[in-house]
């Protein structure tokens, strides 16, 4: 049997982490074998591109430069990774998928959706996750959990503006796709952990 493909996505510091361990808990307690994934990285080669986009370079990055790498890394990852994991009956479970590149590359840097298309096509193909859970913070809370974690890394340091893009461009997209749910990730982690469980056993159930 085909395993499926379960992506969490959110701003920083919207909990993704606490929700995916509760995810990975949850489907073992049903007998189903599970991985999970982050992006950018995910295999030794997507990880050095992920170090290379994180970095504070002495020199301008181009919003190209970082749209490209965000692709490479994800070929990487899902040709071996995603894919072959899915192929043996595992289900995968991925910090951040393609709806982090339309949210950040297209809502917060700007680039044309029609643009990230085209890299998609090329990159992924007719690939897509099976569910989407987003986790909806706002930037001030996100990013002032993101402070307490320690240095901010050269995205998290692109300022209020870029992340308030950020979450309507997740907004809006989120509300066009099938499989997917939103959490109010504002509210005690109890709450969030509870509602969690609600969207994903809707969705298995389904």
């Amino acid at each position: 049997m085909q395993g499926k493909f379960i992506v969490v996505e959110g701003l920083e510091g919207a909990g993704k982490s606490s929700v995916i361990s509760l995810i990975v808990d949850l489907l073992k307690s049903k007998d189903i074998d599970v991985i999970t994934t982050r992006e950018p990285g995910g295999t030794p080669m997507a990880e050095s591109i992920r170090a290379c986009v994180k970095h504070n370079w002495d020199e301008t990055v181009t919003e190209q430069t970082e749209l490209l790498l965000m692709y490479a890394a994800r070929s990487q990852l899902v040709a071996n990774v995603i894919l072959p994991a899915l192929a043996k009956g595992t289900w995968v479970i991925g910090d951040r998928h393609d709806l982090s590149t339309v949210a950040y590359q297209g809502g917060g840097r700007g680039i044309a959706l029609s643009t990230l298309q085209q890299l998609k096509t090329i990159t992924l193909g007719t690939f897509v996750p099976d569910f989407c859970l987003y986790l909806d913070v706002s930037p001030e809370t996100g990013l002032s959990r993101a402070r307490g974690r320690g240095e901010l890394d050269r995205i998290e340091l692109a300022g209020i503006e870029f992340f308030r893009r950020v979450r309507t461009m997740y907004i809006s997209q989120i509300e066009d796709m099938p499989n997917a749910a939103t959490i109010d990730a504002e509210q005690t982690m109890q709450q969030v952990h509870a509602d969690t469980i609600t969207a994903i056993m809707q969705w298995v159930e389904a």
